[in-house]
């Protein structure tokens, strides 16, 4: 771990499975964004999984026992900010429901949960930053995910800080709060539903005449840019934070290495 300054807020960064198997950039783009806003980050080696699959599923001892090494690794940092409201709404709203029973336990995942921050909302709402000095010549319309919207309250935030980029247009889509149907597990289990949910939202994109779908959960953006590839519509599909710490210069999510 690293050594931290004392008068620097102490990160712990959870990367999530999908940015870790999916696209690193995404987690490298955390790190430049909290580091220039002051803060000392460390991405501790021990995170696994939150959890949320079996939680979702009914497991509910995995589930447990997953939120138990989360909580232990993560108790060390004064914040633990992830790039996702999906996961994040896991450890904010889920481990102290999980762990409400156990005496050992409960005091120790609200603790965590307390300090548990989807990156948007901890850089406007708890570092308070209004303006990112970035570029993006570009046309953007924005998803919300269900998890950060619902979960966490996120929705203003990400775009007072797109607001601030220089060169972007912000383009809202229609029912851009309207689920992609991705909804992890969701999606294996209703296929067909899912596919005619994403497919509306790949309309309501186009409507936009965006030329880039931005949002904060992995998960949407994976589904979204891979129907958007598959009907072979030319929208270039990037995170949030990769544009934000001036990261989306290279292959979109989806695309294949240059």
């Amino acid at each position: 771990m690293a050594a931290f300054d004392k008068k620097k807020p102490k990160v712990g960064l959870f990367v999530t499975c999908l940015v870790n198997l999916f696209r690193p950039n995404i987690g490298f783009a955390t790190i430049r964004l909290l580091q220039d806003a002051g803060c000392v980050v460390d991405v501790p080696d021990a995170q696994s999984c939150c959890g949320q699959p079996g939680y979702n599923n009914g497991d509910y001892d995995s589930a447990r026992s997953i939120a138990k090494q989360v909580i232990e690794t993560f108790e060390p940092f004064d914040y633990v900010v992830g790039p996702s409201g999906s996961c994040i709404a896991t450890i904010k709203n889920d481990y102290p429901k999980l762990l409400a029973d156990d005496p050992n336990w409960s005091s120790r995942a609200s603790d965590v949960a307390g300090r548990s921050f989807e990156l948007f909302s901890f850089l406007t709402d708890v570092l308070l930053i209004k303006k990112i000095n970035v570029r993006y010549p570009g046309v953007v319309t924005y998803h919300d995910s269900c998890s950060g919207l619902r979960g966490l309250g996120v929705k203003r935030q990400p775009r007072a800080l797109l607001n601030g980029v220089r060169e972007l247009t912000l383009n809202e889509s229609p029912d851009t709060e309207v689920c992609c149907g991705f909804g992890g597990t969701f999606c294996v289990k209703y296929p067909e539903l899912s596919r005619r949910m994403v497919d509306d939202k790949i309309e309501a994109i186009k409507s936009s005449r965006a030329d880039t779908v931005l949002g904060g959960d992995l998960g949407c953006l994976l589904n979204i840019a891979g129907r958007l590839q598959r009907r072979t519509v030319p929208i270039r599909v990037f995170h949030t934070a990769e544009v934000l710490a001036g990261m989306a210069d290279g292959p979109a999510i989806g695309e294949a290495e240059r």
